[in-house]
């Protein structure tokens, strides 16, 4: 399972996040003080129930498995509920078609690896229909923490 899932985060990826495109470096805005206030546990909260019911509606045409130590397993909706909502750990859930989504515990997006075209447009319109943004990440990930994937393409 680990290589399976060290060849997915390979792919291209794609986030689903709160802004629509990535900030510029050096951008006069607040970044880091809006990041740190979505991150406050009232505020990321919200985010969380957004992704909830983000990945409970794909569940309905994709099956959704949560990697654990013991391989896969596909959780009930109160299952997958109080897993994100709990934050507690970072979580890789499975796709068919080959594509892995994953959220760690302190960010607010989550990241997409590996969609198929189809995959992709409805990602897209689930996020749309929860107030987020489905965009391409900058440089390929590395490992399940992918702060890489927010680095500006060379």
């Amino acid at each position: 399972m680990t290589q399976k899932i060290e060849e997915l985060l390979e792919k291209p990826c794609w986030v689903v996040d709160i802004l629509p495109e990535r900030v510029p470096e050096g951008s006069p805005g607040q970044f880091f003080a809006v990041e740190a206030y979505y991150l406050r546990p009232e505020r990321l909260a919200g985010i969380r129930r957004k992704f909830t019911d983000l990945l409970l509606k794909l569940n309905c045409y994709d099956q959704l498995r949560i990697v654990t130590e013991e391989g896969t397993e596909a959780p009930s909706p109160e299952e997958l509920d109080r897993r994100i909502a709990e934050g507690n750990e970072d979580l890789l859930f499975l796709l068919s078609g080959d594509a892995l989504v994953t959220l760690n515990r302190d960010d607010i997006y989550l990241s997409v690896y590996g969609p198929d075209e189809t995959l992709l447009e409805r990602i897209g319109k689930l996020a749309a229909a929860e107030g987020l943004f489905l965009r391409k990440a900058y440089a390929p990930a590395y490992r399940v923490t992918h702060r890489d994937c927010f680095q500006a393409e060379k």
